[in-house]
């Protein structure tokens, strides 16, 4: 087979969630257990960090594998899903593993995980494990996929477990509530192992203290103690930080949930240097080349792991951002950001699919742009028909366009100079806006 159409093969005759929603989802770790067994257990030949949440958790997986790049490590980045090309889950200091090695693993491998019927993210986790044994790596971030306790990533025993936020979000997976969600997030926490929760409340507090206390896993709150006194805005995008330890900190990751996730990030790092996992700031050359290293990783995520779409600029005049915020949770702080920016008239390309919570998004979304609602190249995506209907209970208007490509062009040609043009709602429209438009 050819690099596509081992591609197809993956995502057509598997499981794939992403594709069908909830047919497409296998609990349990049976299978997991099975190939990693298969495979000699790769994940036991490298440190790892594991990173949960229902929102944020890719900005942080990203940054840490930044820094850790920059402090010379030779770093494992596992991360979902992709937007433009399968290849960008599995890299290995910001490089996607090759065409090549996909389709050799999966023809040499089909023959033992078929019986199995995995699904699709099974077989990709064992792919990225093998990858990162096979190129010798010192450590590895790796993102879950949905969840925490039952996904397939948790058979690691990481050095720090993270957990950025909770919100409602696959609730027909995880739970109803903030407290059942959380508790399937606390599943990652492994006995004596540093846990960094990145935001909490009074309903997810005591989901974690109480998990965290069962298995001797120290516990970090990072809201109690933050790292990053205020953020701003950078006139050149990203955003520039003031931070308690570490001074003036610029980032190439825009929006203002980056924040947020930085005060998460600088928590896990320090319990990774408890560890001794990064230059230990004995002394001021020390303190210096650990800043330094700091700077840099901060600056530079975008370059070093090939992170898309965090209020990402895409063109500067007019001004188009894109962003992969999808649900409740990510939409909170997008709003608050759509708000803020300045221009004679906002466009926004916006679709959804239809398993998120569309009705509270809809809510959050300025009553004052130009729509242009569309529809992703994805089973699950909600009719672009559909989605002007439910807008328009909400006061938003719009024309309906049957795909991104389409309803971005149109509003690159109704945009002037000085209007600003979003693109969002979905990572499946970012995903074909990246693919189709640039």
């Amino acid at each position: 087979m050819t690099y596509q159409e081992t591609c197809e093969y993956l995502y057509n005759q598997m499981p794939m969630f992403e594709r069908q929603g909830a047919s497409g989802y296998k609990e349990g770790l049976s299978n997991t257990l099975a190939l990693d067994e298969h495979f000699g257990h790769p994940h036991r030949s490298f440190a790892t960090i594991h990173v949960a949440g229902t929102n944020g958790k890719g900005s942080v997986s990203h940054t840490l594998a930044s820094i850790l790049q920059e402090c010379g490590y030779r770093v494992g980045l596992y991360t979902s899903p992709h937007l433009v090309d399968f290849r960008e889950r599995i890299r290995v200091n910001g490089k996607p593993l090759s065409e090549d090695y996909v389709v050799e693993f999966v023809d040499k491998e089909r023959n033992f995980f078929e019986p199995l019927h995995p699904s699709f993210f099974e077989v990709t986790t064992a792919m990225a494990f093998k990858y990162f044994r096979d190129l010798e790596v010192d450590i590895a971030v790796i993102e879950v996929g949905l969840g925490g306790r039952l996904d397939c990533t948790n058979i690691i025993t990481p050095l720090v477990s993270v957990i950025t936020n909770i919100s409602f979000d696959h609730t027909q997976f995880l739970g109803d509530t903030l407290a059942k969600i959380a508790a399937e997030k606390a599943g990652i926490i492994k006995r004596g192992v540093p846990v960094v929760i990145g935001e909490n409340n009074d309903e997810t507090r005591p989901v974690f203290e109480q998990k965290a206390k069962e298995m001797e896993a120290p516990i970090v709150f990072a809201e109690d103690a933050p790292m990053v006194i205020s953020a701003e805005i950078r006139p050149e995008g990203g955003m520039h930080y003031h931070t308690k330890m570490f001074g003036e900190l610029d980032g190439d990751l825009g929006g203002i949930y980056q924040a947020k996730n930085l005060n998460t990030v600088l928590h896990a790092l320090t319990a990774l240097s408890e560890q001794g996992y990064l230059l230990r700031c004995q002394d001021q050359s020390a303190a210096d080349k650990c800043l330094y290293e700091l700077q840099e990783g901060l600056k530079n995520v975008i370059t070093h792991t090939g992170l898309l779409g965090r209020w990402q600029t895409m063109n500067k005049s007019p001004k188009v951002v894109c962003d992969t915020g999808h649900n409740p949770g990510g939409w909170q702080y997008l709003s608050q950001q759509l708000a803020m920016v300045e221009c004679r008239q906002m466009h926004i390309v916006f679709g959804m699919v239809s398993d998120k919570d569309v009705n509270t998004v809809l809510q959050m979304l300025p009553k004052d742009a130009k729509y242009y609602f569309t529809q992703a190249h994805s089973p699950r995506a909600i009719k672009a028909a559909s989605l002007q209907t439910l807008a328009a209970s909400y006061g938003l208007e719009g024309e309906v366009y049957y795909s991104v490509y389409e309803a971005y062009t149109t509003a690159m040609k109704h945009a002037a100079k000085d209007d600003f043009v979003f693109v969002g709602g979905s990572s499946y429209v970012v995903g074909d806006f990246l693919k189709s438009c640039f």
